[in-house]
């Protein structure tokens, strides 16, 4: 296999909408970090500190947005915006998660709520977002700061078992590392939390 391109992908620390329990998966609507949410960044940021990332990423939330600009504290790097890192789109915006977890409950994986999409298209749309990374930067270096649906859809896309994984948790500030394209089983997870 020729050049892959390594990345780490973070999901933002804790934000105002977790301690609620709350869905947001509308960047538009604005939830921040918690103090304990800039805390994780910051504690996550000399971690990462040693790692000479080229290039970084972030969804269009401002959460993870916030927790990006803190764990490049140490890097001198341009902040891409990439809509394909959001969060996982539910339309259930504002409501409770265990109303979209009781929804999908059934066939996690394929369920989609009428304004929102599944586990497989969301798997998709990262998988969109690692081919064209890893096309623009076969040799990068890359961090990516994302939620912990999209995080753990890359999780899926690194197995040969999506199912596996699917349902599994990563908290905030933890964060996934893996070359891209992947040979499966090849990735590793590191908790900076």
């Amino acid at each position: 296999m020729g050049y892959r391109m390594k990345i780490v992908l973070v999901r933002h620390g804790e934000s105002e909408g977790n301690v609620k329990n709350e869905i947001n998966d509308n960047p538009g609507r604005i939830v921040n970090l918690t103090a304990r949410g800039r805390e994780q960044a910051a504690a996550a940021a000399e971690r990462l500190r040693a790692i000479r990332f080229t290039h970084a990423y972030v969804s269009e939330f401002p959460r993870a947005q916030q927790t990006a600009r803190i764990l490049l504290r140490h890097h001198e790097l341009e902040l891409n915006i990439d809509a394909r890192l959001n969060e996982r789109r539910s339309g259930m915006d504002g409501l409770h998660v265990d109303l979209f977890n009781d929804y999908v409950r059934a066939d996690y994986l394929r369920i989609k709520p009428p304004q929102g999409e599944s586990f497989l298209e969301q798997m998709e749309r990262l998988r969109s977002f690692l081919d064209e990374a890893a096309a623009r930067h076969p040799q990068g270096i890359v961090l990516a700061v994302s939620h912990e649906n999209p995080i753990v859809a890359v999780r899926a896309l690194a197995v040969p078992d999506p199912e596996r994984v699917m349902l599994s948790h990563l908290d905030n500030c933890a964060a996934l590392e893996l070359d891209w394209p992947v040979e499966h089983d090849a990735f590793h997870s590191v908790n900076f939390g």
